[in-house]
């Protein structure tokens, strides 16, 4: 993260706690590093060797020492023996220690201090204040979603001298981490947003919930909230009992509360009707959904508190504009990946951006388009010289700036392949389709600078219809699935059938940077794509054909290998490439699914052959369970891993050790722990799927598939809808039309009523026949008008209920639609 300002290394040191163990030169300390994978050389920066239940920072020491690092944290500094030039801080917790540092830099500014907490909304009201409080203050806040025990630190780090005021996010997942984050932030005023299901699996109840989340405010000058949340209001009134803190509460039902807001709902904004104590004045929402209501009531209310007038909270709450929640990532015109923030625009995110941007792999030059930072409150002359250094520390390739402020500062990007436009009008003008090609291209700017124009003629599908996957939630599910397993146990990852849907190389790359072992692909063609993308960890192909092999040799994907003949074959194919000698496979045992696999009365001819052969090498054997996901069908579970453990015990005979055993799918993780063996395998739990609605409680659906409505017509009674419309209609009919159609994968049996999608917050039938390209669905009293919303699946629309409906399973579901329709990936 940026910050000029540093501290020598021994004040660093006696910051955190820690002793200089080994001291090669004297340096600033301004940069703190927690994740190695986004490191890039630069004077003063620290890394703080973090150690995760998975993973050890340790362990990358002399990976991050060759690549340029010169200062470290650590636990263990053992693993520093022998590296000369750098320099060595010893704690007793590396994580400690960083929130140490943290709360040291945030001391030294006495300035006013805002903490946020809730389980949804945090982040929102967050970005929405520095919208508000930006004209009037230089205001710092945490970059995008940075609340947890790592990201509060980082946040509290960017604090400099040039801040009138900050605004802080804080996220917990389970009790005893609230209190951390509070001698971090040390707030003055609080805002508890809601009370959710977030993360309830680590609480008693909701009420040690809220409690553990009040522990933040314990000694606020101030703390507002919504009356409404009757949980939240009985315990705060509870626990502040007494106590000096000023409560202020809001609410849209509750009169007594210090401001109540009535409601008058428009179609595309809310007039919010405020009264507060003797003062009466009307804000304008330019939202009309209810999270952005309660989102700007907690904005009004601090506003107020504030001291700001009623017509400054009115001007500031019209002029709110939407919050991008997770950077967007989508395939650009000539092999291009686009990287899409066209809402965030400050020196910190950009940082995130460009790290973000550096991560993509799939090629190997990079193009940052950048606007003016208007949300800096920065001098250009100091500002842009920032900018122009990080973009070089980075590493773009080419950069592009965009504004007359940026523009003004040219001589600051010499020795940058840099050009320049007044506006993004002049820059389109100027845009020639050729020159971007096979590049990783981040596109960020202001939302004055209608970046989204830039976006649109750079993305490869215009189609309106869009498949968002939320790389974040499965990052979450991922996490979830681990929190079954034993510490050292592997997770290989199914990435078949483009990932489901999802995108192949997208998910792989994500999971490769989280730190899973294994990939696993149908067919040889999916690994080849995947490798010439870059992507390196190990890959194996669950049907590999005869004819694939060379080619899997080439690239290193690794076979199951379930016959003889498939052991014969493959060897044979060895032959040739002695040089990649011993090859690695995976044996397959069919121990009752009886589908692929040796069967366990082979093991001793198996092991006899595979003990003759110098040319492969067995590095897992695995079978694959039948029912792992229903009760009815756990005795053959059990009868299946005990013939797997007799058929391994007879290969233990032959082969040589160690080698990897699993049997697990996701619903075997969910279900049946116990028989995790080194290694599983899951698929569309990742996802957010599972047949156990127990088990769905957890996970989170990674997919949502959203288009837009393209006309709605008045139809009368009588008439039909599409093609050979089986039923007329009985009554006056708003339709409305949507362009996504069963060559998108919507199925031609939801129409008719059968299926539903949402628009505006109700859910409408299909109504005709579904066309190849677009559908009708009847929006009689919705309010619908062109160009909205429209909701296939996802949180709202289960997919499971479209599952139902067409009777089959959401595996089906998410692999039929379109690989016409635009994958967006969302980052945290």
């Amino acid at each position: 993260m940026m910050q000029r300002s540093g501290y020598s290394l021994q004040q660093f040191a006696e910051m955190i706690g820690g002793t200089i163990v080994g001291a090669a030169s004297d340096v600033d300390i301004i940069h703190l590093v927690t994740d190695s994978r986004q490191f890039t050389p630069r004077e003063g920066a620290v890394f703080f060797a973090l150690k995760g239940e998975r993973n050890d920072g340790h362990n990358y020491v002399k990976t991050l020492a060759d690549a340029g690092m010169k200062n470290f944290v650590l636990s263990n500094p053992a693993v520093a023996a022998g590296i000369d030039g750098i320099n060595v801080i010893r704690v007793d917790d590396t994580l400690a220690a960083l929130q140490k540092a943290g709360a040291a830099h945030r001391a030294r500014f006495d300035i006013p201090v805002t903490a946020i907490t809730g389980s949804n909304g945090k982040t929102v009201v967050k970005e929405w204040l520095f919208q508000l409080l930006q004209k009037k203050q230089r205001v710092m806040r945490s970059p995008r979603s940075y609340n947890s025990q790592i990201g509060v630190p980082l946040s509290a780090w960017l604090l400099g001298e040039r801040h009138e005021a900050a605004i802080f996010e804080a996220g917990i997942s389970k009790p005893g981490e609230m209190e951390k984050l509070k001698e971090i932030i040390t707030p003055d005023t609080g805002i508890f947003t809601n009370i959710g299901p977030a993360h309830a699996e680590n609480f008693k109840d909701i009420t040690s919930k809220v409690n553990e989340k009040l522990k933040l405010f314990t000694e606020v000058e101030r703390l507002i909230y919504c009356r409404d949340h009757r949980e939240i209001d009985s315990r705060i009134r509870a626990v502040f009992s007494g106590k000096e803190t000023m409560l202020r509460s809001w609410s849209l039902i509750d009169s007594d509360a210090d401001l109540h807001i009535a409601l008058e709902r428009g179609e595309e904004n809310t007039s919010m009707h405020c009264t507060y104590g003797s003062r009466k004045f009307t804000a304008v929402l330019p939202f009309t959904d209810a999270a952005s209501i309660e989102n700007a009531g907690h904005c009004i209310m601090y506003l107020l508190e504030a001291g700001h007038s009623d017509s400054e909270i009115a001007e500031g709450i019209s002029g709110l504009t939407p919050i991008a929640m997770r950077l967007e990532q989508l395939d650009g015109i000539n092999g291009c990946t686009l990287l899409n923030d066209v809402y965030n625009s400050d020196l910190a995110s950009l940082e995130i951006a460009l790290d973000q941007l550096k991560l993509q792999r799939k090629n190997k030059t990079f193009i940052a388009i950048v606007s003016d930072l208007v949300q800096t409150g920065e001098p250009p002359e100091t500002l842009y010289p920032r900018v122009a250094e990080l973009i070089a520390l980075k590493g773009a390739d080419r950069f592009i700036g965009i504004g007359p402020d940026i523009s003004s500062q040219q001589e600051a990007f010499k020795g940058i392949q840099a050009e320049f436009y007044p506006d993004t009008s002049a820059f389109l003008r100027d845009f020639k389709h050729g020159d971007y090609r096979s590049a990783n291209i981040l596109i960020k700017g202001a939302r004055r600078f209608s970046f989204e124009r830039i976006t649109s003629i750079l993305s490869e599908k215009t189609h309106e219809t869009i498949l968002e996957i939320d790389l974040e939630r499965l990052r979450e599910n991922l996490d979830f699935l681990r929190s079954r397993l034993n510490p050292d146990t592997k997770i290989m990852v199914m990435v078949k059938a483009f990932s489901y849907g999802s995108g192949a190389y997208e998910i792989a790359r994500t999971l490769e940077f989280y730190g899973t072992s294994y990939l696993a692909v149908a067919y040889a063609d999916e690994g080849i794509s995947l490798r010439e993308a870059g992507i390196t960890m190990p890959i194996m192909v669950l049907n590999p054909e005869i004819s694939t092999y060379d080619a899997m040799i080439r690239y290193r994907l690794e076979p199951q290998i379930f016959s003889f003949l498939t052991l014969e074959k493959f060897t044979q194919a060895l032959f040739a490439r002695e040089g990649d000698w011993p090859f690695p496979i995976h044996i397959k045992i069919n121990t009752g699914m009886n589908r692929l696999g040796f069967d366990p009365n082979e093991m001793q001819e198996l092991g006899s052959r595979l003990a003759a052969n110098d040319a492969v090498k067995p590095v897992a054997v695995f079978t694959h369970l039948a029912g792992s996901d229903a009760e009815g069908f756990d005795p053959l579970t059990e009868k299946q891993v005990a013939r797997f453990e007799a058929a391994v015990a007879e290969l233990d005979k032959w082969i040589e050790k160690p080698y990897m055993k699993h049997v697990l799918n996701s619903q075997g993780v969910l279900r049946h722990p116990q028989y995790q063996f080194d290694m599983v395998r899951v698929g569309l739990a990742l996802y957010g799927l599972s047949g156990n609605p127990e088990f769905r409680k957890h996970l989170k659906p990674v997919s949502r598939l959203i288009t837009t409505v393209s006309q709605v017509r008045h139809v009368e009674a009588g008439e039909g809808v599409g093609y050979n419309p089986k039923n007329t209609l009985e009554h006056p009919t708003e339709v409305a039309v949507i362009p996504v159609g069963y060559a998108d994968g919507i199925p031609r049996t939801l129409g008719n009523g059968k299926g539903h999608v949402m628009i505006r917050d109700t859910r409408v039938p299909f109504v005709g026949n579904i066309c190849m390209d677009m559908s009708m669905v009847d929006v009689t009293g919705v309010g619908c008008r062109e160009g909205d919303k429209v909701e296939v699946f996802g949180d709202r629309m289960d997919v499971y209920e479209m599952a139902d409906n067409l009777n089959t399973i959401p595996y089906e579901v998410l692999t039929s639609i379109s690989q016409r329709v635009k994958r967006i990936y969302l980052h945290q």
